[in-house]
């Protein structure tokens, strides 16, 4: 008798060995290329969505290294599907209803008029363009109508519009998925059913059912979440995993009752999080974002891999046309619909317009009912896979690149990676506040002082009273505009504090503090540089030396750079007793000056120091 071993292989067979191996590799070369990608892109100053279906399509179609069906099998549409329901529980997270006071007419109309009108279109288009049947058509417009964000979030973190509008498309992008996923599964009951009244009980059933499944567990598991956290049931270093492994049960639970109604579930379930005031959830939500940039990076790398080139050879220019119909007709068509009534001006309409990047949602509910209308023997089923993948590539690519020209066209980007929020309101930060507003950089000023606060509004500030430390101030504050944080208060541990506190709002890097003297005269009691910011200007600029220099006259000034009047001019004409402050680059791109020895300040860009009145003079 031949001995086998645990997994059923005869002794001396390597094959399960082989096939562990592989998946190991393909694991780490999806990881590796998602990554790899987003760093490049983070360099390069490109969408990282653009660079991460590159790299996925030259490791799939291209090279045949990574091959996803065969490498995942069947478990690769469950993995991709918890991925997107991750994904949208962490941008449920990132809803504050409070928004919907400014875009809240936008955003309704968008779903119940903007989908409609786009799902119509696309419908048409399919059947007048792809000569698909109009069962196909109308399923495909309605898969079609989503952008999601997978694709949406990296591109306005990309583009950096203003605040209304990244708020509009924020809501769109993450509300319209699991309604795209709804009306996909209406359609495909209408299909089964083989008739409209046969299929109008069905499906308005199974609308209920989605609804009522959504809300029942969405609300279960939020609120077993929160009185958990409220009770303090749960360790700090378990918070974000039992969090994750709830919004797998919820959305598993969901689609065992009713199908594809997870995404609703998590999504709601991510609003309620996100918008109760019974407990903090900024470790959820920080440990969520760094999860999403794994999933995105990941599943953007295998949807391109799937790509069969030759199954958009089977579209030929259909597929072309396909794509331009839903670029410059269906989108635009139902955003300025959309638009009647919302207050939206031509600038907003038309940005909107050239915004609507396909995602890994519309790729996944693709697959899952091509393959189920293939098995009932319907005709072209096949075809809607690549016509899919058709449109998230062409979508992302073509938004990726014109997104950001358009916008700056129209004024709707912001310029640089925006101004300071400014710790502090005192005369001097005001003084500081001034020059950078009169740059065009947006300031806000925070302080606990009502005298400061008022002050600082009678000189036409955003001044917010509040204390930096409290939840209230980062729930509260706008950062729409803004890129780092620099806290210039004479409290050391205040400066800290806040530096940590804005860390998961700006990054780590992008947090400042001035130190004190005490500090530098005896660096034993300073703060661990764990726990502060960086030194915001030159190491030797404390708060009481910047206080003095401003009471010995000293001013902000800003000095142009050019081929004539170079940095070293600047320094000769200062007898280097100006402290340089800001750079701000000819493309309005401000950073502070941290090391003066370490500058370079090109011709065209902006000296922003504290100089001596009397050489201003």
């Amino acid at each position: 008798m031949m001995r086998t071993n645990a997994h059923g292989a005869p002794y001396g067979d390597n094959s399960n060995g082989n096939m562990s191996e592989e998946l190991l590799i393909g694991i780490a070369s999806v990881v590796a290329l998602g990554i790899g990608a987003q760093w490049i892109a983070w360099q390069i100053k490109q969408p990282a969505i653009l660079l991460l279906l590159i790299a996925g399509f030259v490791a799939g179609p291209v090279s045949g290294l990574l091959k996803p069906d065969e490498l995942f099998g069947d478990i690769l549409l469950p993995l991709v599907s918890i991925s997107v329901a991750i994904i949208l529980f962490e941008g449920g997270l990132s809803l504050h209803l409070k928004e919907l006071k400014e875009v809240g007419a936008v955003v309704r109309n968008l779903i119940l008029i903007g989908v409609p009108v786009a799902w119509l279109l696309i419908s048409l288009a399919a059947r007048w363009i792809l000569g698909f049947p109009w069962t196909l058509s109308v399923l495909l417009g309605a898969i079609l109508v989503v952008t999601g964000p997978t694709v949406i979030i990296p591109l306005l973190r990309h583009v950096r519009p203003v605040a209304r509008m990244q708020s509009a498309l924020k809501w769109e992008g993450i509300v319209i998925d699991p309604v795209g996923a709804l009306l996909a599964v209406l359609v495909f009951e209408f299909i089964i059913a083989g008739g409209f009244q046969q299929a109008l009980p069905s499906v308005l059933m199974s609308l209920f059912r989605t609804l009522l499944v959504a809300i029942l567990t969405s609300g279960v598991g939020g609120g077993l979440l929160i009185f958990a956290l409220k009770r303090k049931d749960i360790p700090d270093f378990l918070e974000s995993s039992m969090t994750l492994m709830m919004v797998v049960v919820v959305y598993t639970v969901s689609n065992i009752f009713q199908a594809e109604s997870g995404l609703f579930s998590v999504t709601i379930m991510g609003i309620i999080l996100a918008n109760q005031k019974w407990v903090a959830v900024h470790s959820i939500v920080e440990f969520k974002e760094n999860l999403r940039v794994l999933l995105i990076s990941s599943v953007f790398v295998l949807l391109a891999a799937r790509v069969n080139p030759d199954d958009l050879k089977q579209l030929g220019w259909g597929g072309a046309f396909f794509l331009v119909f839903l670029l410059v007709v269906a989108r635009p068509v139902s955003v300025w619909m959309a638009g009647i009534g919302t207050g939206m001006n031509w600038r907003e309409k038309t940005f909107l317009s050239w915004l609507a990047p396909r995602g890994i949602v519309a790729a996944a509910v693709t697959s899952i009912f091509a393959l189920e209308l293939e098995h009932l023997g319907i005709d072209q089923a096949t075809l809607m896979v690549p016509v899919t993948f058709l449109v998230i590539v062409g979508t992302v690519s073509i938004y990726g690149v014109t997104a950001t020209p358009v916008a700056r066209a129209l004024g709707l980007a912001l310029k640089g990676r925006g101004g300071p929020l400014i710790v502090g309101a005192h005369p001097w930060a005001r003084r500081v506040a001034e020059v950078l507003q009169k740059e065009g950089c947006r300031i806000a000023l925070v302080d606990t002082n009502r005298d400061n606060i008022k002050q600082a509004r009678l000189e036409g500030f955003e001044a917010i009273h509040a204390n930096i430390m409290s939840q209230h101030a980062i729930d509260e504050i706008d950062t729409a505009g803004l890129g780092f944080l620099m806290a210039l208060t004479s409290n050391e541990e205040v400066n800290s504090i806040a530096c940590l506190h804005f860390a998961e709002v700006f990054g780590k890097n992008e947090t400042y503090q001035l130190p004190s003297d005490k500090d530098a005269q005896n660096p034993a009691r300073a703060f661990p540089k764990h726990l502060r910011g960086q030194n915001v200007f030159s190491p030797d600029l404390t708060y009481e030396k910047v206080s003095d220099l401003f009471h010995d006259g000293y001013t902000v000034k800003v000095n142009r750079l050019t081929e004539e009047f170079s940095y070293e001019d600047f320094q000769e004409i200062h007898d280097e007793q100006a402290y340089p402050l800001f750079v701000l680059s000819p493309d309005a791109e401000l950073r502070i000056v941290t090391d003066p020895r370490a500058m370079k300040p090109v011709p065209g860009a902006k000296m922003i120091s504290l100089v001596p009145s009397q050489v201003d003079d």
